[in-house]
């Protein structure tokens, strides 16, 4: 340590500079040899004898002075002298520059260096200045960690005399000064004189610059540092300043990880001692602290101070940056951060980083599992004690916060107000990315997490990830089945409150929420939104694989499953696994064989409310979902999906094995079975095994005969649905289906694939006998029936078989003589449709099919085709039996009469038959006696 004023006094002898006159006579008392002024105990030396005798009391603990009033006993007269001032109050001693007083004169010079600024004591190792030399032996002991003074009890050691004191108050426990008003006692009597103001509500020392008043000087000290903005004490660690030296100390304990408060009851460590004696309130339950407004009472009178800002709307803490003001230095504080995106507070554990350390405190109980706010009612214990405040609510029932423009009521004021800015519209937060905005400041984090990809809340059970701790919450309740919300009319549970809400208003049949473009209602917020997408045409939601785009996020997730091929939803008992939860519910109706939804008009039993509803349309005939395009109307909203699908040409199910493309995916599922030759559904009765199930069920009709579905029109009953919609179509003559080239349209798709080969004169299916092409399967399979001799239609009349069913409707007409299809030119009347084609040509002149060798034109195809046998000679049909070969099949069918004795056409009259129709007519003549007219043969 020096001394910055000159040495300007020299000893003689040893050349010794001392900083005072009272120094150097001292230091001539070693050369003089002196002992009488030398103290035997600890070799101080004293130019006087009274001085070395006053020092010596220290050593004997001698104190001859005592005080009259008081009777406390004093070392020197000096001393006695001072203290007597303390009971007459005189303060001889005079600033001249502030006219403060003082009782000693050397409290007036370390007062007076206030005013120069002087700081004569400088710290050898740091450089920093002091007034007094007791401040700078003090501050040396910073730097040696030297502490001299040390507890008699516990043996704990100190840098100061003064905090020993305090300390030793600890384990004496006698607390002798005791509170007149409330009979409070303090072992100190600064603190029972801190107290008394309490009570009298007096703060005597003002703030020059403000006029804030406070009850203690230190407090005042305190604050004028906010105005002069200066933070004399510097963290030697972190260079951090502070304005007060008990808030560097607990800094300190920062870098040090020093607590030396220990709790007596729970053994909670405490860097702070007011830290401690605040926790200890939980113990005491004690609230000293009343709110005068509101009685409401506070364990902290900073709690209060802050309290009492809610009833003087008072927010002195203003942002720099937007003007933002708040009632807590704290809430500025970490309001600034959300400026300088600086997060200082990280976690140990998984190194997040929080710019408020109340919610890195709140983050690190996820890791320690610590909930310990429990509730009274029902034991549900929390990590946050504002949580369980809210959660009591529910079992009070209690609102408290109403809406001024409608009267709505809210449990918590956040909801409130973000509700009011349902009326104002009002959204002032954000996103910085995207710029969309939001009324309320946790819709804003969790949508940015949309472009950060962070899902930062995991289930334990499943790993899964979520963005919001809600979500996780309500997702937990799956793998608890867990329902607490069940609704009062029909005791079905929910394990959302939202979901309950929504499912109440099925029996109000309220639909508060209305499209501003069509006006449809709906029950929920969701399902307008979603509605409301089919105007704007807006498909938030893309397919990152496909880039296929969707109204609604489940439509996604489900459609992500075609990709990944996941099927996450396995039944319990046959194992089966399904893309989507509402099919496994389906399929387990199928083992549970329960039908508990029954028609009322014809006692039909469903498994599924959504098979039961689109019975209901059967009877109804409400077609509800129609389509935007070409205005047709469908009872199920899945046929309306399926239809658009025709409009837009869309197939989105791709088989991997040969790229044929689907509209839906159970046609894809049936597909695949193609591929695997696997036909997992089989016949009970026949043990015939088929891809689909639905195919199973229409074969079992064959075996029990039941064609439940009936034309209106006239009467005819089918086996199949699909049959039935065909059939009709020959009462509305609907033909759907056109063609792209001629534009001629067609009642079936069949009709129309099988036209499209006329254009392209493609013939794909091949006969492996004889290989013969054609254009149709079932022509194919017709005429495989040639080769196998098989005829499996049988005339219910003469027992004659057909290879083909057309064949056998042909044939009926034999014995009905019906012919129903009339020529409008001749009115000549035919029993086929083709014979009538073939005879309007005669009409037309038309001869469109001409011979390439002789240039001969013909009405049909099939006479040109003969034709050409005359040419080749060729002869493909030949007799089994004695070998004859025929140009044209209608010559061999004649034949073949021969050998098989068949005479088919009957005379009505005399019952005779005849192999050929020429021969009848021939014949007839014999009975009419008449000419008969040309007919078809």
């Amino acid at each position: 340590m020096k001394n910055t004023t000159e040495n300007t006094h020299f000893c003689k002898l040893c050349g010794l500079a001392c900083c005072s006159k009272q120094k150097l006579l001292a230091h001539l008392l070693v050369h003089s040899n002196k002992q009488n002024s030398l103290c035997d105990e600890c070799g101080k030396i004293f130019t006087k004898r009274s001085s070395l005798v006053q020092h010596y009391r220290i050593h004997t603990n001698e104190r001859p002075y005592a005080c009259e009033v008081c009777s406390k006993a004093f070392a020197s007269r000096s001393e006695l002298n001072v203290h007597i001032r303390a009971h007459t109050k005189e303060k001889p001693y005079v600033c001249e520059v502030c006219s403060k007083r003082f009782s000693q004169i050397a409290n007036l010079k370390t007062h007076f260096l206030i005013h120069t600024k002087e700081k004569p004591f400088v710290c050898e190792v740091c450089s920093k200045g002091f007034r007094q030399k007791n401040h700078l032996k003090k501050h040396f002991l910073i730097h040696t960690k030297e502490k001299p003074f040390v507890c008699e009890v516990c043996g704990k050691t100190f840098s100061r005399n003064d905090n020993l004191k305090s300390h030793f108050l600890s384990h004496s426990e006698v607390k002798q000064y005791a509170c007149e008003v409330c009979s409070k006692t303090f072992a100190r009597a600064g603190e029972l004189k801190s107290h008394l103001l309490t009570h009298s509500k007096e703060k005597p020392h003002a703030c020059e610059v403000c006029n804030k008043t406070f009850a203690r000087p230190s407090h005042l000290k305190s604050h004028l540092l906010t105005h002069s903005k200066e933070k004399p004490f510097g963290c030697l660690v972190c260079s951090k300043q502070f304005s007060e030296r008990a808030n560097l100390r607990r800094h300190l304990r920062i870098h040090t990880k020093e607590k030396p408060y220990v709790c007596e009851v729970c053994s909670k460590a405490f860097s702070d001692h007011k830290n401690l004696k605040t926790h200890f309130r939980i113990h005491t339950k004690e609230k000293p602290y009343a709110c005068e407004v509101c009685s409401k009472q506070f364990s902290e009178r900073a709690n209060l101070r802050r309290h009492l800002r809610i009833h003087t709307k008072e927010k002195p803490y203003v942002c720099e940056v937007c003007s933002k003001a708040f009632s807590h230095n704290d809430s500025l504080k970490t309001h600034f951060r959300s400026h300088t995106k600086e997060k200082p507070y990280v976690c140990e554990v998984c190194s997040k980083a929080f710019s408020d350390p109340r919610n890195l405190k709140m983050h690190f109980r996820i890791h320690t599992k610590e909930k310990r706010y429990a509730c009274e009612v029902c034991s549900k214990a929390f990590t946050l004690k504002i949580t369980l405040k809210r959660h009591l609510l529910i079992h009070t029932k209690e609102k408290p916060y109403v809406c001024e423009v409608c009267g709505k009521a809210f449990s918590h004021n956040d909801s409130l107000k973000t509700h009011f800015r349902s009326h104002t519209k009002e959204k002032p937060y954000v996103c910085e990315v995207c710029s969309k905005a939001f009324s309320d400041h946790s819709n804003l984090k969790t949508h940015f997490r949309i472009h950060t990809k962070e899902k930062c809340y995991a289930c334990e059970v499943c790993s899964k990830a979520f963005t919001q701790k809600t979500t996780l919450r309500r997702h937990l309740r799956i793998h608890t089945k867990e329902k607490p919300y069940v609704c009062e009319v029909c005791g079905k549970a929910f394990s959302r409150n939202y979901s309950l809400k929504t499912h109440f208003r099925s029996h109000t049949k309220e639909k508060p929420y209305v499209c501003e473009v069509c006006s449809k209602a709906f029950s929920s917020p969701e399902n307008l939104k979603t509605h409301f997408r089919i105007h704007t045409k807006e498909k938030p939601y893309a397919c990152e694989v496909c880039s296929k785009a969707f109204t609604q996020k489940i439509n996604l997730k489900r459609h992500l499953l075609i990709h990944t091929i996941e099927k996450p939803y396995v039944c319990e008992v046959c194992s089966k696994a399904f893309t989507q939860k509402n099919s496994l519910n389906s399929h387990f109706h199928a083992h549970t064989n329960v039908k508990s939804y029954t028609c009322d008009i014809c006692s039909k039993a469903f498994a599924l409310p959504t098979e039961f509803k689109a019975h209901l349309c059967t009877h109804t005939n409400e077609k509800s979902y129609v389509c935007e395009v070409c205005g047709r109307a469908f009872a199920k909203r899945a046929n309306l999906r399926r239809h658009f699908l025709l409009h837009t040409r869309e197939r989105p199910y791709v088989c991997k094995v040969c790229s044929k493309a689907f509209v839906e995916n159970a046609r894809l599922i049936s597909h695949l079975r193609i591929h695997s030759k696997e036909k997992c559904y089989s016949c009970e009765i026949c043990d015939k095994r088929f891809n689909k199930r639905n195919d199973v069920l229409k074969h079992l009709r064959v075996h029990s005969k039941e064609k439940p579905f009936r034309c209106d029109v006239c009467d005819k009953a089918f086996s199949d649905n699909s049959n039935l919609r065909k059939h009709l179509r020959i009462h509305t003559k609907e033909k759907p289906f056109n063609c792209d080239v001629c534009c001629k349209t067609f009642a079936r798709k069949a009709y129309l694939k099988s036209h499209l080969f006329t254009h392209t004169n493609e013939r794909p299916f091949n006969c492996k006998v004889c290989y013969k092409t054609f254009s149709r399967k079932s022509h194919l399979n017709n005429h495989l029936r040639i080769h196998s001799g098989e005829k499996r239609y049988s005339c219910e009349i003469c027992d004659r078989r057909f290879i083909g069913r057309s064949d056998l409707l042909k044939h009926l007409l034999v014995h009905t003589n019906e012919r129903p299809f009339n020529c409008e030119v001749c009115n000549k009347t035919f029993s086929r449709k083709a014979c009538l084609e073939n005879h309007l040509l005669t009409h037309s002149e038309e001869k469109r099919y001409s011979c390439e060798i002789c240039n001969k034109r013909f009405n049909t195809r099939g006479d040109l085709l003969r034709h050409l046998r005359v040419h080749t000679k060729e002869k493909p049909f030949r007799c089994d039996v004695c070998g004859k070969a025929f140009s044209d099949n209608s010559s061999y069918k004649k034949h073949l009469r021969i050998h098989t004795k068949e005479k088919p056409f009957a005379c009505d009259m005399c019952c005779k038959t005849f192999t050929r129709k020429d021969c009848l007519k021939r014949h007839l003549i014999s009975h009419t006696n008449e000419k008969p007219s040309n007919s078809e043969v």
